[in-house]
């Protein structure tokens, strides 16, 4: 039988889900945070080298744990995400997204027909274990969680369209995309930028759906949840890494230690 899916089910109870972020694209890291107790773990494509096949292997390294594998492709193209959700990927975070049009398509991209226009190979698919999950096709569309990210001012001009979707389950703001869009190039956390934020995390829980962020600064994550952001990002692996190993250097060797956050 196929199981719920664990993330979307805690969204839709407004349970907040505390994550990080992974960029190192590899299983064997992927197993070390898993092991943590994050409620979500993003597994990042669009800016690390995460492929298909790494995807499918920190897949099954996280699979043992109860944190919940988030696959982020690097764009919303209906072929790679069809091979995502047949690899075992239930919640998808899009990047880039500003009209309806494309949220549309995507929604499409993520359901059989003829709801949809994904592929339908189930058979084949470790997402239906091969075949023995024999409910998988009546049920997957019903699992996919389905996030996608805004983060240009012309997808905040478009978010009431956007959210008001069926199908969309949750709406990520991407702060270094976005503080770019707005004209603050490299500053994320520019008061302009927040407040825009802000504005949009409220319209976004208004409609139902679920607000996400990603943040390294305890105090700004604290106050995303705060403001009623449901799926919050609070670190990313090769940042953590960095900076440990630069402290620890720098412990003793001299010099300076630590690096800016995200």
């Amino acid at each position: 039988m196929t199981q719920d899916n664990p993330f979307k089910l805690a969204l839709r109870r407004g349970q907040a889900q505390i994550g990080l972020w992974l960029a190192m694209a590899a299983p064997y890291t992927a197993e070390l945070c898993a092991n943590a107790g994050f409620d979500w773990l993003l597994l990042d494509g669009e800016h690390s080298p995460l492929d298909l096949r790494t995807a499918l292997a920190q897949l099954q390294a996280i699979a043992p744990y109860r944190s919940h594998a988030v696959v982020r492709p690097p764009v919303g193209d209906a072929v790679l995400i069809k091979q995502l959700l047949d690899i075992g990927a239930s919640t998808l975070l899009v990047p880039m997204v500003e009209t309806e049009e494309q949220a549309r398509h995507l929604v499409a991209a993520t359901r059989y027909p003829p709801r949809g226009i994904r592929g339908v190979g189930a058979g084949i698919a470790r997402a239906s274990r091969w075949g023995y999950v024999g409910d998988y096709l009546a049920r997957a569309d019903d699992q996919v969680c389905l996030l996608l990210q805004i983060e240009t001012k012309r997808g905040l001009d478009n978010l009431d369209a956007i959210m008001a979707l069926d199908g969309v389950d949750g709406l990520f703001l991407g702060a270094a995309d976005l503080s770019a869009s707005l004209g603050y190039l490299g500053q994320p956390s520019h008061p302009a930028v927040l407040e825009a934020m802000a504005d949009a995390i409220g319209r976004i829980r208004a409609a139902g759906k679920a607000p996400g962020v990603l943040t390294t600064d305890p105090a700004q994550a604290r106050h995303f949840l705060d403001l009623g952001c449901l799926f919050v990002a609070v670190g990313v692996d090769t940042l953590l890494l960095a900076q440990a190993t630069q402290a620890l250097c720098a412990t003793f060797k001299g010099g300076p230690a630590g690096l800016g956050g995200y």
